[in-house]
Protein backbone atom coordinates (compact mmCIF):
# COMPACT_ATOMS: atom_id res chain seq x y z
CA UNK A 1 0.00 0.00 0.00
CA UNK A 2 1.43 3.10 -1.69
CA UNK A 3 1.22 5.84 1.74
CA UNK A 4 2.69 9.21 2.24
CA UNK A 5 2.06 11.89 -0.37
CA UNK A 6 4.89 10.82 -3.77
CA UNK A 7 2.42 11.15 -6.72
CA UNK A 8 0.95 7.93 -8.56
CA UNK A 9 2.84 9.24 -11.99
CA UNK A 10 6.80 10.41 -12.95
CA UNK A 11 6.94 13.98 -13.73
CA UNK A 12 8.10 14.68 -17.11
CA UNK A 13 11.64 15.81 -18.32
CA UNK A 14 10.31 19.39 -18.56
CA UNK A 15 9.57 19.01 -14.62
CA UNK A 16 12.67 17.52 -12.99
CA UNK A 17 15.63 17.54 -12.93
CA UNK A 18 15.84 13.68 -11.88
CA UNK A 19 17.13 12.76 -15.57
CA UNK A 20 19.92 14.36 -15.24
CA UNK A 21 20.92 12.53 -11.67
CA UNK A 22 19.61 9.20 -13.09
CA UNK A 23 21.98 9.64 -15.98
CA UNK A 24 24.96 11.21 -14.43
CA UNK A 25 25.18 8.14 -11.57
CA UNK A 26 24.72 6.21 -14.66
CA UNK A 27 28.06 7.26 -16.26
CA UNK A 28 30.01 7.93 -12.91
CA UNK A 29 29.07 5.93 -9.86
CA UNK A 30 29.59 2.08 -9.65
CA UNK A 31 27.97 -0.56 -7.72
CA UNK A 32 29.79 -1.23 -4.54
CA UNK A 33 28.96 -4.86 -4.03
CA UNK A 34 26.79 -8.18 -4.43
CA UNK A 35 26.48 -9.74 -8.21
CA UNK A 36 26.97 -6.38 -10.18
CA UNK A 37 30.02 -4.62 -8.01
CA UNK A 38 31.86 -2.49 -10.20
CA UNK A 39 29.01 -2.43 -12.75
CA UNK A 40 27.88 1.29 -13.86
CA UNK A 41 25.01 2.15 -10.82
CA UNK A 42 21.65 1.58 -11.51
CA UNK A 43 18.53 2.25 -9.27
CA UNK A 44 15.23 0.28 -9.41
CA UNK A 45 11.96 1.84 -10.30
CA UNK A 46 10.68 2.48 -7.21
CA UNK A 47 14.19 4.52 -6.36
CA UNK A 48 14.14 5.86 -9.88
CA UNK A 49 10.80 7.61 -9.02
CA UNK A 50 11.61 8.75 -5.85
CA UNK A 51 14.43 10.83 -7.70
CA UNK A 52 12.49 12.09 -9.76
CA UNK A 53 9.68 13.69 -7.75
CA UNK A 54 12.46 14.59 -5.19
CA UNK A 55 14.42 16.75 -8.23
CA UNK A 56 10.92 18.09 -9.52
CA UNK A 57 11.31 21.80 -9.79
CA UNK A 58 8.65 24.70 -10.49
CA UNK A 59 7.87 26.39 -13.72
CA UNK A 60 10.65 28.98 -11.61
CA UNK A 61 13.19 26.49 -11.55
CA UNK A 62 12.61 26.26 -7.40
CA UNK A 63 12.66 22.89 -5.96
CA UNK A 64 8.71 20.90 -5.82
CA UNK A 65 9.96 19.63 -2.78
CA UNK A 66 12.41 21.64 -0.19
CA UNK A 67 12.89 17.74 1.71
CA UNK A 68 12.32 14.11 1.65
CA UNK A 69 11.79 11.79 3.13
CA UNK A 70 11.80 8.11 1.98
CA UNK A 71 10.09 5.14 4.75
CA UNK A 72 10.22 1.54 3.36
CA UNK A 73 11.26 -1.53 5.00
CA UNK A 74 15.12 -2.63 6.20
CA UNK A 75 16.55 -3.96 3.77
CA UNK A 76 14.50 -2.45 1.13
CA UNK A 77 17.64 -0.21 -0.10
CA UNK A 78 17.57 2.86 1.64
CA UNK A 79 21.18 3.05 2.50
CA UNK A 80 22.62 2.72 -0.87
CA UNK A 81 19.90 5.60 -2.20
CA UNK A 82 21.12 7.62 -0.01
CA UNK A 83 25.05 7.44 -0.61
CA UNK A 84 24.20 8.10 -4.45
CA UNK A 85 22.30 11.12 -3.18
CA UNK A 86 25.17 12.38 -1.27
CA UNK A 87 27.97 11.11 -4.17
CA UNK A 88 25.64 13.34 -6.60
CA UNK A 89 24.75 16.19 -4.60
CA UNK A 90 28.71 16.63 -3.93
CA UNK A 91 30.27 16.63 -7.22
CA UNK A 92 26.78 15.93 -10.10
CA UNK A 93 24.27 18.46 -11.62
CA UNK A 94 21.85 19.11 -9.14
CA UNK A 95 21.15 22.80 -9.55
CA UNK A 96 18.69 24.00 -12.38
CA UNK A 97 20.85 26.12 -14.92
CA UNK A 98 18.25 27.69 -17.04
CA UNK A 99 16.08 26.01 -19.99
CA UNK A 100 17.95 24.54 -23.32
CA UNK A 101 16.35 24.61 -26.85
CA UNK A 102 14.00 22.69 -26.22
CA UNK A 103 12.49 24.01 -23.21
CA UNK A 104 14.27 21.32 -20.97
CA UNK A 105 15.55 22.37 -18.03
CA UNK A 106 19.96 22.34 -17.80
CA UNK A 107 21.41 21.43 -14.52
CA UNK A 108 24.44 22.04 -12.96
CA UNK A 109 26.84 21.02 -10.01
CA UNK A 110 27.14 23.15 -6.96
CA UNK A 111 29.44 25.61 -6.51
CA UNK A 112 30.93 25.02 -2.77
CA UNK A 113 29.35 21.47 -2.32
CA UNK A 114 29.45 20.90 1.49
CA UNK A 115 27.59 17.75 1.73
CA UNK A 116 27.22 16.29 5.20
CA UNK A 117 25.58 12.48 6.39
CA UNK A 118 23.86 13.17 9.66
CA UNK A 119 23.62 10.72 12.57
CA UNK A 120 23.30 10.52 16.65
CA UNK A 121 26.69 9.20 16.54
CA UNK A 122 29.59 8.79 14.60
CA UNK A 123 29.45 4.96 14.20
CA UNK A 124 26.35 5.25 12.90
CA UNK A 125 27.39 7.08 9.81
CA UNK A 126 29.57 4.68 8.87
CA UNK A 127 27.02 2.47 7.06
CA UNK A 128 26.36 5.21 4.75
CA UNK A 129 29.89 6.71 4.46
CA UNK A 130 31.06 3.01 3.63
CA UNK A 131 28.56 2.59 0.94
CA UNK A 132 30.04 6.09 -0.61
CA UNK A 133 33.18 4.89 -0.75
CA UNK A 134 32.59 1.50 -2.46
CA UNK A 135 30.29 3.80 -4.58
CA UNK A 136 32.96 6.07 -5.76
CA UNK A 137 36.70 3.89 -5.28
CA UNK A 138 38.29 3.03 -8.72
CA UNK A 139 34.46 4.88 -10.61
CA UNK A 140 34.81 7.02 -13.60
CA UNK A 141 34.06 9.91 -10.69
CA UNK A 142 37.12 9.02 -8.57
CA UNK A 143 39.77 9.98 -11.43
CA UNK A 144 37.30 12.56 -13.27
CA UNK A 145 36.85 14.92 -10.52
CA UNK A 146 39.69 14.17 -8.70
CA UNK A 147 38.81 12.67 -5.79
CA UNK A 148 40.77 11.90 -2.59
CA UNK A 149 38.44 9.30 -0.38
CA UNK A 150 39.62 8.45 3.01
CA UNK A 151 37.61 6.87 6.11
CA UNK A 152 35.73 9.62 6.96
CA UNK A 153 36.09 12.57 4.50
CA UNK A 154 35.87 12.17 0.91
CA UNK A 155 37.16 15.87 -0.59
CA UNK A 156 39.22 16.94 -3.63
CA UNK A 157 42.75 16.66 -3.49
CA UNK A 158 43.62 19.81 -5.01
CA UNK A 159 42.49 21.49 -1.94
CA UNK A 160 39.09 22.57 -3.66
CA UNK A 161 36.52 23.65 -1.10
CA UNK A 162 34.04 20.93 -0.94
CA UNK A 163 33.30 17.44 0.71
CA UNK A 164 31.35 14.68 1.97
CA UNK A 165 31.97 14.20 5.33
CA UNK A 166 30.17 13.10 9.03
CA UNK A 167 28.16 14.82 11.50
CA UNK A 168 27.30 14.13 15.18
CA UNK A 169 24.96 15.05 17.97
CA UNK A 170 27.88 17.48 19.53
CA UNK A 171 25.22 19.68 20.60
CA UNK A 172 25.55 23.49 19.65
CA UNK A 173 29.03 22.63 17.73
CA UNK A 174 27.09 22.27 14.71
CA UNK A 175 25.31 25.47 15.03
CA UNK A 176 26.74 27.72 12.16
CA UNK A 177 27.92 25.56 9.48
CA UNK A 178 26.29 26.31 6.01
CA UNK A 179 25.81 22.52 4.38
CA UNK A 180 24.12 22.52 0.80
CA UNK A 181 22.64 19.17 1.40
CA UNK A 182 22.17 16.84 4.31
CA UNK A 183 21.89 13.46 4.32
CA UNK A 184 19.97 11.94 7.91
CA UNK A 185 20.19 8.11 7.96
CA UNK A 186 17.68 6.13 10.52
CA UNK A 187 15.93 8.64 11.68
CA UNK A 188 13.82 6.42 13.89
CA UNK A 189 16.60 5.98 16.16
CA UNK A 190 16.68 9.63 16.34
CA UNK A 191 15.15 10.24 19.55
CA UNK A 192 15.04 12.52 23.02
CA UNK A 193 17.46 10.23 24.59
CA UNK A 194 20.48 10.64 22.51
CA UNK A 195 19.38 13.85 21.54
CA UNK A 196 18.30 13.44 17.82
CA UNK A 197 15.38 15.85 18.02
CA UNK A 198 17.57 18.61 18.76
CA UNK A 199 20.12 17.41 16.33
CA UNK A 200 17.73 17.44 13.54
CA UNK A 201 16.77 21.18 14.40
CA UNK A 202 20.32 22.33 14.18
CA UNK A 203 20.84 20.43 10.81
CA UNK A 204 17.72 21.62 9.48
CA UNK A 205 18.28 24.93 10.82
CA UNK A 206 21.73 25.32 8.84
CA UNK A 207 20.55 24.02 5.25
CA UNK A 208 17.72 26.65 5.82
CA UNK A 209 20.51 29.48 5.72
CA UNK A 210 20.99 28.39 1.99
CA UNK A 211 17.37 26.72 1.21
CA UNK A 212 17.13 29.77 -1.72
CA UNK A 213 20.55 28.36 -3.63
CA UNK A 214 19.05 25.27 -3.59
CA UNK A 215 20.02 23.48 -0.03
CA UNK A 216 18.00 20.88 0.84
CA UNK A 217 17.97 17.68 3.57
CA UNK A 218 16.55 14.24 2.66
CA UNK A 219 16.27 11.41 5.50
CA UNK A 220 15.52 7.66 5.19
CA UNK A 221 13.47 5.87 8.37
CA UNK A 222 11.77 2.73 9.00
CA UNK A 223 8.43 2.68 10.60
CA UNK A 224 8.36 4.72 13.69
CA UNK A 225 7.77 3.83 17.54
CA UNK A 226 4.98 5.88 18.30
CA UNK A 227 6.34 5.60 21.81
CA UNK A 228 9.39 7.03 21.60
CA UNK A 229 9.07 10.54 19.87
CA UNK A 230 11.58 10.72 16.84
CA UNK A 231 12.18 12.78 14.38
CA UNK A 232 11.11 10.22 12.20
CA UNK A 233 7.34 10.84 14.12
CA UNK A 234 8.27 14.31 13.47
CA UNK A 235 8.54 14.69 10.30
CA UNK A 236 5.69 11.97 9.43
CA UNK A 237 3.12 14.65 11.48
CA UNK A 238 4.69 17.52 10.19
CA UNK A 239 2.02 19.54 8.30
CA UNK A 240 4.80 20.26 5.92
CA UNK A 241 4.18 16.57 5.00
CA UNK A 242 0.56 16.85 4.72
CA UNK A 243 0.57 20.16 2.95
CA UNK A 244 3.06 18.89 0.18
CA UNK A 245 6.30 21.07 1.04
CA UNK A 246 8.15 17.68 2.23
CA UNK A 247 8.03 14.60 -0.32
CA UNK A 248 7.37 11.43 1.68
CA UNK A 249 7.58 8.20 0.64
CA UNK A 250 6.10 5.30 2.13
CA UNK A 251 5.36 1.50 0.73
CA UNK A 252 3.53 -0.28 3.73
CA UNK A 253 2.30 -3.91 3.80
CA UNK A 254 -1.39 -4.31 4.02
CA UNK A 255 -1.96 -6.87 7.17
CA UNK A 256 -3.08 -6.90 10.57
CA UNK A 257 -1.60 -8.33 13.59
CA UNK A 258 -4.48 -10.60 13.79
CA UNK A 259 -3.07 -12.07 10.28
CA UNK A 260 0.81 -12.04 11.22
CA UNK A 261 0.52 -16.16 12.27
CA UNK A 262 -0.85 -17.06 8.35
CA UNK A 263 2.23 -18.39 5.96
CA UNK A 264 0.33 -17.13 3.21
CA UNK A 265 -0.85 -13.25 4.55
CA UNK A 266 2.64 -12.88 5.91
CA UNK A 267 4.21 -13.95 2.13
CA UNK A 268 1.82 -11.56 0.75
CA UNK A 269 2.49 -8.58 3.07
CA UNK A 270 6.43 -8.52 2.62
CA UNK A 271 6.45 -8.76 -1.09
CA UNK A 272 3.49 -5.90 -0.88
CA UNK A 273 6.46 -3.93 1.54
CA UNK A 274 9.61 -4.76 -0.28
CA UNK A 275 8.09 -3.60 -3.38
CA UNK A 276 10.71 -4.41 -6.47
CA UNK A 277 13.73 -5.17 -3.60
CA UNK A 278 14.37 -8.26 -5.75
CA UNK A 279 17.16 -9.13 -3.24
CA UNK A 280 14.62 -9.55 -0.19
CA UNK A 281 14.75 -12.96 1.37
CA UNK A 282 11.11 -12.97 1.60
CA UNK A 283 10.89 -16.81 2.90
CA UNK A 284 13.35 -16.36 5.43
CA UNK A 285 11.73 -13.33 6.82
CA UNK A 286 8.76 -15.15 6.59
CA UNK A 287 10.14 -18.03 8.70
CA UNK A 288 11.31 -15.41 11.35
CA UNK A 289 8.13 -14.03 11.56
CA UNK A 290 6.05 -17.25 11.87
CA UNK A 291 8.83 -19.31 14.36
CA UNK A 292 10.52 -16.14 16.24
CA UNK A 293 9.23 -15.80 19.59
CA UNK A 294 11.96 -13.99 20.44
CA UNK A 295 11.09 -10.31 18.85
CA UNK A 296 8.20 -8.84 19.71
CA UNK A 297 5.41 -9.15 16.55
CA UNK A 298 5.24 -4.88 16.32
CA UNK A 299 9.05 -5.13 16.06
CA UNK A 300 7.86 -7.22 12.98
CA UNK A 301 5.07 -4.80 12.05
CA UNK A 302 7.75 -1.80 11.66
CA UNK A 303 11.17 -3.22 10.29
CA UNK A 304 9.12 -5.67 7.62
CA UNK A 305 6.08 -4.43 7.25
CA UNK A 306 6.65 -0.73 7.52
CA UNK A 307 3.77 -0.51 9.49
CA UNK A 308 4.13 2.22 12.33
CA UNK A 309 3.38 0.37 15.49
CA UNK A 310 3.39 0.47 19.21
CA UNK A 311 6.26 -1.79 20.88
CA UNK A 312 4.95 -4.29 23.38
CA UNK A 313 5.26 -1.99 26.39
CA UNK A 314 1.41 -1.45 26.25
CA UNK A 315 0.14 -0.82 29.53
CA UNK A 316 -3.05 -3.25 29.45
CA UNK A 317 -3.81 -5.89 26.80
CA UNK A 318 -7.65 -6.04 25.32
CA UNK A 319 -7.44 -9.27 26.51
CA UNK A 320 -5.97 -8.32 30.30
CA UNK A 321 -8.98 -5.64 30.44
CA UNK A 322 -11.79 -7.67 28.61
CA UNK A 323 -11.28 -10.05 31.51
CA UNK A 324 -12.58 -8.20 34.02
CA UNK A 325 -15.49 -6.76 31.86
CA UNK A 326 -19.17 -6.86 34.08
CA UNK A 327 -22.08 -5.68 32.63
CA UNK A 328 -24.14 -7.50 35.04
CA UNK A 329 -25.08 -6.06 38.86
CA UNK A 330 -25.10 -2.42 37.12
CA UNK A 331 -23.55 1.07 38.57
CA UNK A 332 -27.10 2.59 40.19
CA UNK A 333 -27.86 5.91 41.77
CA UNK A 334 -27.46 5.91 45.73
CA UNK A 335 -24.52 3.34 44.99
CA UNK A 336 -21.45 4.50 47.20
CA UNK A 337 -18.95 5.52 44.81
CA UNK A 338 -15.23 7.19 45.01
CA UNK A 339 -14.69 9.51 42.24
CA UNK A 340 -11.11 10.28 40.14
CA UNK A 341 -11.09 13.01 38.05
CA UNK A 342 -8.09 14.16 35.61
CA UNK A 343 -8.49 17.65 33.59
CA UNK A 344 -7.41 19.49 30.73
CA UNK A 345 -8.27 22.69 29.30
CA UNK A 346 -7.60 22.65 25.77
CA UNK A 347 -5.24 19.52 24.41
CA UNK A 348 -5.99 16.75 26.23
CA UNK A 349 -9.66 15.28 27.65
CA UNK A 350 -11.13 15.98 30.88
CA UNK A 351 -12.66 13.14 32.39
CA UNK A 352 -14.28 11.74 35.36
CA UNK A 353 -14.51 8.23 36.66
CA UNK A 354 -16.23 6.35 39.39
CA UNK A 355 -15.65 3.49 41.13
CA UNK A 356 -18.28 1.50 43.23
CA UNK A 357 -16.57 0.78 47.06
CA UNK A 358 -18.45 -2.41 47.48
CA UNK A 359 -16.61 -4.18 44.54
CA UNK A 360 -14.54 -1.71 42.71
CA UNK A 361 -16.39 -1.64 39.78
CA UNK A 362 -15.16 1.23 37.65
CA UNK A 363 -17.66 3.16 35.07
CA UNK A 364 -17.61 6.96 33.25
CA UNK A 365 -19.31 9.86 34.96
CA UNK A 366 -18.55 11.87 32.22
CA UNK A 367 -15.87 12.96 29.54
CA UNK A 368 -14.97 16.04 27.54
CA UNK A 369 -12.54 15.37 24.46
CA UNK A 370 -11.83 17.85 22.05
CA UNK A 371 -13.92 16.80 18.90
CA UNK A 372 -12.32 15.88 15.40
CA UNK A 373 -12.03 18.86 12.94
CA UNK A 374 -12.47 21.59 15.83
CA UNK A 375 -11.78 25.29 15.70
CA UNK A 376 -7.98 25.78 17.11
CA UNK A 377 -9.53 27.79 19.83
CA UNK A 378 -11.57 24.66 21.21
CA UNK A 379 -11.31 24.61 24.83
CA UNK A 380 -13.07 22.36 27.81
CA UNK A 381 -16.65 23.45 28.74
CA UNK A 382 -16.08 24.15 32.43
CA UNK A 383 -19.27 24.82 33.41
CA UNK A 384 -20.29 21.72 32.02
CA UNK A 385 -17.41 20.19 34.28
CA UNK A 386 -19.04 21.54 37.06
CA UNK A 387 -22.33 20.62 36.35
CA UNK A 388 -21.01 17.38 36.04
CA UNK A 389 -19.29 16.60 39.27
CA UNK A 390 -22.68 18.42 41.42
CA UNK A 391 -24.36 15.80 39.35
CA UNK A 392 -22.45 13.38 40.94
CA UNK A 393 -22.41 14.20 44.61
CA UNK A 394 -26.08 14.49 43.98
CA UNK A 395 -26.66 11.16 42.19
CA UNK A 396 -24.41 8.81 44.21
CA UNK A 397 -22.95 8.14 47.97
CA UNK A 398 -19.73 10.30 46.64
CA UNK A 399 -17.30 9.03 49.67
CA UNK A 400 -13.59 10.22 48.11
CA UNK A 401 -12.93 11.73 45.79
CA UNK A 402 -9.42 12.64 44.16
CA UNK A 403 -8.43 15.33 41.72
CA UNK A 404 -5.53 16.29 39.64
CA UNK A 405 -4.62 20.04 40.26
CA UNK A 406 -3.46 21.07 37.40
CA UNK A 407 -5.83 23.93 35.56
CA UNK A 408 -8.71 22.89 37.92
CA UNK A 409 -6.76 23.41 41.03
CA UNK A 410 -8.61 26.76 42.65
CA UNK A 411 -12.50 24.69 41.79
CA UNK A 412 -11.01 21.18 43.41
CA UNK A 413 -10.12 23.74 46.14
CA UNK A 414 -13.64 24.91 46.13
CA UNK A 415 -15.08 21.44 45.69
CA UNK A 416 -13.48 20.30 48.79
CA UNK A 417 -15.20 23.16 51.33
CA UNK A 418 -18.59 23.29 49.18
CA UNK A 419 -19.04 19.10 50.21
CA UNK A 420 -17.52 18.73 53.19
CA UNK A 421 -19.33 18.15 56.08
CA UNK A 422 -19.25 19.29 60.06
CA UNK A 423 -16.67 16.42 61.00
CA UNK A 424 -15.80 14.92 57.14
CA UNK A 425 -13.83 15.77 53.98
CA UNK A 426 -14.72 14.04 51.05
CA UNK A 427 -12.58 16.01 48.10
CA UNK A 428 -8.80 15.90 47.90
CA UNK A 429 -5.59 17.02 45.67
CA UNK A 430 -3.83 14.17 44.21
CA UNK A 431 -0.92 15.22 41.99
CA UNK A 432 -0.60 12.99 39.43
CA UNK A 433 3.30 14.47 38.55
CA UNK A 434 4.61 13.36 41.73
CA UNK A 435 6.44 9.88 40.64
CA UNK A 436 6.65 7.74 43.93
CA UNK A 437 2.31 8.23 44.40
CA UNK A 438 1.96 7.68 40.92
CA UNK A 439 3.68 5.16 40.50
CA UNK A 440 1.94 3.14 43.86
CA UNK A 441 -1.17 3.53 42.24
CA UNK A 442 -0.49 2.63 39.00
CA UNK A 443 0.80 -1.11 40.04
CA UNK A 444 -2.06 -1.36 42.31
CA UNK A 445 -4.40 -0.72 39.60
CA UNK A 446 -2.70 -3.02 37.16
CA UNK A 447 -2.31 -5.61 40.01
CA UNK A 448 -6.15 -5.46 40.43
CA UNK A 449 -6.55 -5.99 36.98
CA UNK A 450 -4.52 -8.79 36.91
CA UNK A 451 -6.11 -10.57 40.15
CA UNK A 452 -9.75 -9.63 39.24
CA UNK A 453 -10.29 -7.55 42.03
CA UNK A 454 -12.01 -5.15 39.70
CA UNK A 455 -13.81 -4.76 37.22
CA UNK A 456 -15.49 -2.33 34.71
CA UNK A 457 -18.76 -1.89 32.68
CA UNK A 458 -17.52 -2.10 29.75
CA UNK A 459 -18.18 1.55 28.19
CA UNK A 460 -16.08 2.25 24.86
CA UNK A 461 -14.84 5.39 26.26
CA UNK A 462 -12.76 4.02 29.38
CA UNK A 463 -11.25 0.97 27.43
CA UNK A 464 -10.06 3.02 24.43
CA UNK A 465 -8.37 5.17 26.98
CA UNK A 466 -6.84 2.35 28.93
CA UNK A 467 -5.98 0.37 25.79
CA UNK A 468 -3.97 3.86 24.04
CA UNK A 469 -1.86 4.01 27.81
CA UNK A 470 1.74 3.11 27.14
CA UNK A 471 4.21 2.61 29.79
CA UNK A 472 7.46 4.79 30.97
CA UNK A 473 9.88 3.58 33.40
CA UNK A 474 10.83 5.89 36.10
CA UNK A 475 13.27 5.51 39.16
CA UNK A 476 12.68 6.10 42.19
CA UNK A 477 13.69 5.65 45.32
CA UNK A 478 16.69 4.08 43.42
CA UNK A 479 14.00 1.22 42.34
CA UNK A 480 12.10 1.03 38.68
CA UNK A 481 8.96 2.21 38.43
CA UNK A 482 6.33 2.04 35.76
CA UNK A 483 3.93 5.50 35.10
CA UNK A 484 1.24 5.30 32.12
CA UNK A 485 1.98 8.02 29.49
CA UNK A 486 0.40 8.61 25.52
CA UNK A 487 2.14 6.85 23.21
CA UNK A 488 3.91 10.46 22.44
CA UNK A 489 3.60 13.94 22.97
CA UNK A 490 1.18 14.94 20.24
CA UNK A 491 -0.83 11.69 19.86
CA UNK A 492 -4.84 12.41 19.70
CA UNK A 493 -4.94 9.09 21.72
CA UNK A 494 -6.43 10.04 24.38
CA UNK A 495 -5.49 8.61 28.01
CA UNK A 496 -7.14 10.41 30.45
CA UNK A 497 -10.36 8.47 31.18
CA UNK A 498 -7.29 6.00 32.36
CA UNK A 499 -5.66 8.34 34.62
CA UNK A 500 -9.12 9.42 36.45
CA UNK A 501 -9.29 5.46 36.62
CA UNK A 502 -5.93 4.97 38.90
CA UNK A 503 -7.15 8.19 41.17
CA UNK A 504 -10.91 6.75 41.15
CA UNK A 505 -9.47 3.06 42.64
CA UNK A 506 -6.55 4.81 44.86
CA UNK A 507 -9.99 6.78 46.16
CA UNK A 508 -12.00 3.71 46.87
CA UNK A 509 -8.89 2.15 48.96
CA UNK A 510 -8.70 5.49 51.38
CA UNK A 511 -12.18 5.68 51.34
CA UNK A 512 -12.58 1.89 52.68
CA UNK A 513 -9.48 2.71 54.74
CA UNK A 514 -10.96 5.63 56.40
CA UNK A 515 -13.73 3.06 57.42
CA UNK A 516 -16.70 4.53 54.53
CA UNK A 517 -18.24 1.35 53.84
CA UNK A 518 -20.86 1.97 55.84
CA UNK A 519 -23.34 4.50 54.31
CA UNK A 520 -23.60 7.98 56.25
CA UNK A 521 -26.45 9.60 56.63
CA UNK A 522 -27.37 13.38 56.94
CA UNK A 523 -25.24 14.35 54.22
CA UNK A 524 -26.37 17.31 52.51
CA UNK A 525 -25.11 18.95 49.54
CA UNK A 526 -25.32 22.57 48.61
CA UNK A 527 -25.77 24.13 44.80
Amino acid sequence: MQSGNLPESVPSPKETLGYHVIRWCKQYVRTPDGERAGSPWEFTPEQLKFVLWFYAINPDGTWKYSAGTLRRAKGWGKTPLLAALAIVEFIGPVRFNGWDAFGLPKAKAVPLPIVQIGATALDQTEQTLDMVRGMLSESPAEAHYGLEISKSIVQFKSGKPGSIKPRSTAGRTNEGNRPTFVVMDEQHHWVTTNGGPDFYQVLKRNVEKTTKAGSRWVGTTNAYNPNEDSVAQIIHESEMVTKGFWLYDCLEASISLEDIRVEEKVRQALIEAYGDADWADIDGLTRTILYDRTTPDSTYCRFYFNQIAESSDGWMSKDEWDLVLSEDDPVKPGDQIAIGFDGSIRNDATGLVGCRLRDGKLFVLNVWERPENTKPDWEVDTLAVEAAVYKAFKEYKVEWFYGDPPYFQEAIGRWAIQFATRDTEYVFEFWTNKPTRMVQATERFRSGVMTKEICHDGDERLTRHVLNAVTREVMVGGEAGILIQKDSPRSKRRIDLAVAGILALEARSDAIADGRMKRRSGRVVGF
